[in-house]
Order: structure tokens, then C-alpha cells, then sequence
């Protein structure tokens, strides 16, 4: 046999007892999606759903609701057969302004005391490629119920310095309100109205495994 085709004993040898080490020892924590199957918790305090609306046809206006709770089932193997809820308290909305505030409460808009809430729950998960997902679900304001689709993107999982297991998504949604029967408006003199119709909706959120 010439030399290129011998084979190095010490090397070879080595190789053994690594594999047989690697063998030996407890196998590692899976960076794979599929270790992260199982259900969550939103963590309302590190978690935030915003909004956007165009104002007087010439500036944004961002809100926030200050509720939120929901769980989510993820499943690493199949994202198809993950699932989200969300249930929000509407009379925790907040734009910074409290007049504002109370005139979004009132029966102009959100009919805070007669519909206490807005929901969401999934029919479908979509993955789009990387981490990259779109969630579809029913969209329950003012007693009407809409489809919505979300995009939204992983950010990725971590043990926090308490042991808790988190995962983090953040993503983004557009609606028409006056889909909910969100129709209140003031024309403006120079044309247009007040308050959009479109409404901006923004995720970020925080997931603790239960």
C-alpha cells in the first residue's frame, strides 16, 4: 500500500474515542424546531400589541392595549397544527392621551362596557420559509367576527435567569376597521377625514413554556 493510502493509526484511534465519548454522554439540548413543541403563556409584562392610525390625513397616532393575555401550543415538527389565542381588556387602551382614551372607550368607537373585549384564535399557521409564519385566525371585535392574517417573524428561544423557557415573535397586521363596524368620522374642510380606516397592527410578543 503507498503512502496516500495508509491509513493513520493515531488518528484513527482518536477518532474511536471520540465517537465512543460522544456516545457515552448525555445527549445535548436540540437547536432543532422541534424541541420546542409544547404549550405557552403570553408574558403580558414583556409582551406588546400596538396600533397605528393615520390622524387628520397628515400624522400617525400609536396606541397600545394594556391587557393581553393568551397561550400558545407550538408544535417544531408540524407548524400546521400550532395554534394562538389572544384576549384583549379594550378598556385598556392607551395612546397617551386620556381624552383620547375615553373617547375611544365610548360608544363612538369601542363600547368598552357593552363589548369588555376583543379576541383572536387560530384556523390555520402557514410556515412561509426561515423563520418567517403567517397565522390566520377570527378576529372578534364589537361582536363581529372577521378573518385576520398575521405575519410574523421568530425571534428565536432562551432560558431567562428564572428558568423560564421563552420564545419571542414579533409581527405585523393591517385591518379596515369599518370591517368591526368601527365607522365614527369627521370630515375635514380641506377634504378627507379624521381618523383612517386602515388601521396598522404591530406584535411583540414574549411566550413563557408552561
Amino acid at each position: 500500500m503507498g503512502l496516500f493510502g495508509r491509513k493513520n493509526d493515531t488518528a484513527t484511534a482518536t477518532a474511536q474515542a471520540a465517537t465512543a465519548t460522544a456516545q457515552a454522554a448525555p445527549a445535548a439540548v436540540s437547536p432543532e424546531p422541534a424541541a420546542l413543541t409544547g404549550d405557552y403563556t403570553i408574558d403580558a409584562s414583556h409582551s406588546t400589541l400596538g396600533f397605528v392610525a393615520r390622524h387628520a390625513m397628515v400624522t400617525n397616532v400609536k396606541g397600545s392595549f394594556l391587557d393581553v393575555t393568551g397561550t400558545l401550543h407550538l408544535d417544531g415538527s408540524d407548524p400546521s397544527r400550532s395554534t394562538a389565542s389572544l384576549d384583549v381588556r379594550m378598556d385598556s387602551i392607551d395612546t397617551g392621551n386620556a381624552d383620547r382614551d375615553g373617547h375611544l372607550k365610548s360608544a363612538d368607537f369601542f363600547k368598552t362596557e357593552e363589548f369588555p373585549e376583543m379576541t383572536f384564535r387560530s384556523t390555520e399557521v402557514r410556515a412561509l420559509g426561515g423563520d418567517d409564519y403567517r397565522v390566520t385566525g377570527d378576529l372578534s371585535i364589537l361582536g363581529t367576527t372577521k378573518p385576520l392574517s398575521i405575519d410574523l417573524e421568530f425571534n428565536g428561544s432562551a432560558k431567562d435567569p428564572f428558568g423560564n423557557e421563552r420564545v419571542g415573535f414579533e409581527g405585523k397586521a393591517e385591518i379596515l376597521r369599518s370591517d368591526w363596524g368601527l365607522t365614527w368620522n369627521a370630515a375635514l374642510e380641506t377634504g378627507g377625514v379624521l381618523v383612517s380606516d386602515k388601521i396598522k397592527l404591530n406584535f411583540d410578543i414574549s411566550a413563557i413554556r408552561v
